[in-house]
């Protein structure tokens, strides 16, 4: 066995999180991914939270891969880089547009250095369009998708999610661009540019909210935690802590209704058809509300999930942590070696591969850690040469 990305390697020209987390998976997968920093670093190195100096943020973004330390504004770090382009296989950045071709490394340069080059570029709106020249961050994103529209209570303003999830978006699409990049690769023989955008990720993942203005002509409002057409499935509260149901069918709310020794609310016409509920949802919610509030959230999820409800406690991160299905036997919690001394835990990757070697998280490097390794491992530098790069 092997993991599925053996043998291709990437070079990691990004910082701070929609570029790292992309390469992240890459590196999970088994790439082979050289970290291009600055003398000072990714800026991350500087977020907390910290353990033992070390930022958490960083480290669980940039672990498995190499890290050196290049200066785009020395001509001779830059003909270095021009060097691994030619002996690898995929190029990432997440600058501002214009700003990596100024360096002397635009798509057209580097693929005139290597033609089967995946060259991948994370922005805020993209490489071309009116925007794309605009600064563009995570909120950015969220604000002009219309995200930030339907997020909150009716009566809220509008609110980003608890997450940072453009960035996130935006580093998934690209893992995904340049995974199918890669495969076009082997039939068509040629290298690609992909060009991902952190707003139109969003705008990607706001999905049906977007079809109902386009085929309604109706600009959909934020609902709190329900579901515009499906009911009851949305958050309630139980006697200690809140819980969501999700009764997602017309079968479901019969299993709900037998759970809870409601024959009453399965024999109303007025909520017969999951159409129906929807359009009763506020009295609705009342009565769900009323049964749940006298059982405890365990009492519920037990009853519940016995009949085949869909349930879940809110979690807290804490809960997730600690939770036997999430943390353990997903292994969605894992622990890494300190670059310093001792463990660290982080999120584990979410895709789970069987016939895969099973994932591996090394340590993140500390900066430039791997420099006289990659110059002279891959470009064969002598010593004196590499000793112009590892000076402090």
């Amino acid at each position: 066995m092997s993991k599925p990305l053996q043998g291709i390697r990437v070079l990691d020209l990004t910082r701070v999180l929609s570029g790292p987390y992309c390469t992240m998976l890459l590196a999970d997968m088994g790439a082979e991914v050289i970290k291009i920093e600055t003398p000072k670093g990714d800026d991350s190195r500087a977020y907390p939270p910290f353990d033992k100096g070390i930022s958490a943020y960083y480290a669980n973004l940039n672990r498995n891969k190499k890290s050196i330390k290049l200066d785009l504004h020395d001509e001779k770090a830059k003909e270095v880089l021009r060097e691994l382009i030619k002996i690898s296989d995929v190029f990432v950045e997440n600058f501002k547009p214009g700003t990596i071709a100024k360096m002397g490394f635009s798509y057209e340069a580097v693929k005139a250095l290597n033609p089967n080059i995946i060259f991948a570029s994370i922005s805020g709106f993209g490489q071309t369009g009116p925007y794309r020249l605009l600064p563009g961050y995570d909120v950015i994103a969220q604000a002009l998708s219309g995200m930030m529209s339907v997020t909150g209570w009716p009566d809220s303003p509008p609110t980003r999610t608890g997450t940072a999830i453009g960035d996130v978006l935006g580093g998934l699409n690209c893992c995904i661009g340049i995974l199918a990049a890669l495969q076009g690769r082997n039939t068509q023989h040629h290298g690609e540019y992909v060009d991902v955008g952190l707003v139109d990720c969003s705008v990607s993942a706001m999905e049906t909210i977007t079809e109902i203005y386009m085929v309604e002509g109706r600009i959909p409002q934020r609902a709190g935690n329900r579901y515009e057409f499906i009911y009851p499935y949305d958050s309630f509260e139980a006697s200690d802590k809140w819980i969501v149901i999700g009764v997602g069918n017309d079968a479901i709310w019969k299993r709900f209704c037998e759970a809870t020794e409601h024959d009453d609310w399965f024999n109303d016409p007025r909520f017969t058809l999951n159409k129906d509920r929807a359009n009763q949802k506020d009295e609705l919610n009342a009565m769900v509300t009323g049964w749940t509030k006298q059982h405890t959230a365990a009492e519920i999820i037990t009853l519940l999930r016995a009949h085949g409800v869909p349930c879940a406690p809110i979690h807290d991160v804490a809960d997730v942590v600690k939770d036997e299905h999430i943390a353990k036997a997903r292994q969605m919690i894992c622990e890494i070696d300190h670059p310093i001394e001792g463990k660290m835990r982080v999120t584990g990757n979410p895709v789970k591969m069987i016939e895969a070697d099973p994932y591996t998280y090394a340590k993140a490097p500390v900066l430039g850690r791997d420099t006289a390794e990659v110059l002279t491992g891959l470009l064969h530098m002598d010593d004196n040469d590499v000793a112009y790069f590892t000076k402090e």
